[in-house]
């Protein structure tokens, strides 16, 4: 078995690689080598996609089984490229970035009327939560009633947060678009949006869902009557 340590590595070098190869990188190129004496607007945003895109089929591989997610960003970025080099208004790039998360908060409302709520892959999965031993727990105190009552609250906030994603990152794009598609300036607009993306979107769609997560695992103790790590995957 792996040492906490090691564990700990990996999942520090999978932070920094998804950071480098998604953000740090793409920004760069498209900030600082979309002048006609480098790369020039178009060929700067091949090669500036080109990092998430190969990182996004890496991780598809190295996972060895297919994670929508991935799939989803890869096809984001695609689109992203496919929009910017057609030249379409940059409207298109900001209903994009906003459809991808709105559809996904749907998605949680959805699935919630179903057997395999959505908010259990994204923040309850089989790599947190012993689901044997807590489906196990609640049988024997007949609460799982209640147990599916706080997930469904859960799946609000989960949703929340990515209609919160949704609506910044349409702000965002209508923000810092404002160049003529093809040109430079609109490149390093692109580099520039996609810099912002993380203080400006991710952390606060995260601290959403950091308190989902917070929510059921303090009702999972209240609804069982047991510590929280007998139902923790070590």
């Amino acid at each position: 078995m792996n040492s906490a340590s090691e564990v700990k590595s990996q999942q520090n070098q999978g932070f920094l690689g998804n950071l480098a190869f998604n953000i740090i990188i793409p920004v760069v190129i498209m900030s600082y080598a979309s002048s006609e004496d480098y790369l020039g607007p178009a060929w700067s945003i091949v090669a500036a996609l080109s990092f998430p895109v190969a990182y996004g089929l890496w991780d598809l591989r190295s996972s060895g089984k297919i994670n929508g997610f991935s799939i989803l960003g890869i096809v984001s970025v695609l689109l992203t490229g496919g929009i910017s080099l057609l030249e379409l208004p940059a409207e298109y790039i900001a209903i994009k970035e906003a459809a991808i998360p709105g559809a996904i908060g749907l998605a949680v409302l959805a699935t919630q009327f179903t057997q395999k709520p959505l908010v259990r892959v994204l923040i309850l999965n089989d790599q947190i939560i012993n689901w044997e031993a807590l489906n196990k727990a609640l049988a024997v105190k007949n609460r799982q009633k209640q147990f599916d009552k706080k997930v469904a609250v859960s799946s609000y906030i989960v949703a929340s947060s990515f209609f919160l994603s949704s609506a910044l990152n349409y702000v965002l794009a209508k923000m810092i678009l404002v160049s003529e598609p093809g040109t430079t300036a609109y490149t390093e607009e692109l580099g520039r949006m996609t810099a912002l993306s993380y203080p400006v979107i991710v952390i606060p769609s995260m601290v959403l869902l950091v308190a989902a997560l917070w929510y059921l695992f303090s009702q999972i103790s209240k609804i069982t009557g047991e510590e929280l790590d007998n139902f923790i995957n070590h």
